[in-house]
């Protein structure tokens, strides 16, 4: 029967474990893209045989495959991602990896709990990693970047109802501002709104170079000392209002300090009493809503967390992958804390 997440993949035995760490590392990574610390996040979550694992930012397979070869064949991967594309490369991949059951669920990771909750297949173990897929960063039709020209797109899931090009084109000035300050905590959001509305006055703005371009003469002589490309900011906000990341964000925290309650009353929910969860943030806007979260979690008895600061990537892993550079990890084991581990 199929699961009522989605499309079911049947795992694939016969994985050939010939990198310098089996069980953690994969043996042909995709060209470009580095998981982000990748050991830090399987020895945080504690994958044994036969447990089910979310994957709520599947993104292009690399936490994924090494999740699966740890669950086994008996295990559960469930993978979740706005992005089709990126949801069935990384289940294919995961496929390869492991002998484990795959499903995968296309959308939001907001959206994972009620189905886990629907299919009555708590979680063992959930990962969140809130970074963007390299091949949505390094591909100029995306409109993620302003490092190549592309359309003003920005959206995780190529069919979603509005672009990156649509909220530059149609929100007030009043309104850009709010997004560039409030997403990208950008101080001259202002100026910079101002800037893009007297510009779309006279022609439309279609593409990342022109935002680019015009953000940098919102900065004026302090483009030059700014320690990032001015636009950085910029295109975070415009990228993160897209796709409503916080909002999304926002809704599974609830339903996590949710599920933390619910498994302290004795009653089924979407995760397992003594699951482990994980999230990597990148940015403050993210960390400080899973650090509040799991403090709430805390406080309540509902939850133990083995630091009270993130994890963050070592230098040598930033050396050989600079977008790690901003990673925090931080992880929860959720409910019964007698369970153990």
């Amino acid at each position: 029967m199929l699961h009522p997440l989605g499309r079911r993949l049947p795992g694939r035995a016969g994985f050939d474990p010939t990198c310098d760490n089996p069980g953690v590392s994969e043996p042909t990574p995709e060209p470009g893209h580095a998981p982000v610390m990748i050991d830090e996040v399987l020895e945080a979550l504690e994958i044994r045989p036969g447990q089910t694992v979310l994957d709520g930012t599947a993104g292009r397979g690399g936490h994924a495959s090494a999740m699966a070869r740890l669950a086994t064949a008996d295990g559960h991967l469930i993978l979740c991602d706005l992005d089709p594309e990126n949801l069935a490369y990384a289940a294919s991949r995961a496929q390869e990896a492991g002998s484990c059951q795959v499903e995968t669920l296309h959308g939001s990771f907001a959206r994972a709990p009620r189905d886990l909750i629907a299919s009555e297949t708590p979680a063992d173990a959930v990962l969140v990693d809130l970074g963007v897929a390299s091949t949505q960063i390094d591909t100029p039709d995306r409109g993620f970047s302003f490092l190549a020209d592309g359309p003003l797109d920005m959206r995780m899931d190529p069919t979603g109802p509005v672009t990156a090009g649509d909220l530059v084109m149609s929100s007030s000035a009043d309104e850009l501002a709010r997004i560039i300050h409030d997403f990208g905590e950008e101080p001259l959001a202002r100026r910079i709104a101002g800037k893009i509305v007297a510009r779309r006055r006279e022609s439309p703005i279609q593409t990342t170079a022109e935002l680019a371009d015009l953000v940098r003469e919102a900065y004026g002589a302090r483009a030059a000392s700014s320690r990032n490309h001015p636009a950085t900011r910029t295109f975070q906000a415009l990228r993160i209002a897209v796709n409503d990341e916080l909002g999304a964000l926002d809704g599974l925290l609830r339903q996590l300090v949710d599920a933390g309650t619910l498994i302290a009353n004795g009653r089924p929910t979407w995760l397992n009493p003594g699951a482990k969860v994980a999230f990597l943030t990148f940015h403050s806007l993210e960390d400080r809503r899973v650090k509040r979260a799991f403090a709430e979690l805390k406080r309540a008895g509902l939850a133990e967390l083995p630091s009270r600061t993130p994890a963050v990537p070592t230098e040598t892993e930033i050396a050989t992958n600079p977008r790690s550079r901003s990673a925090k990890l931080r992880v929860a084991t959720v409910g019964d804390l007698r369970v153990p581990s």
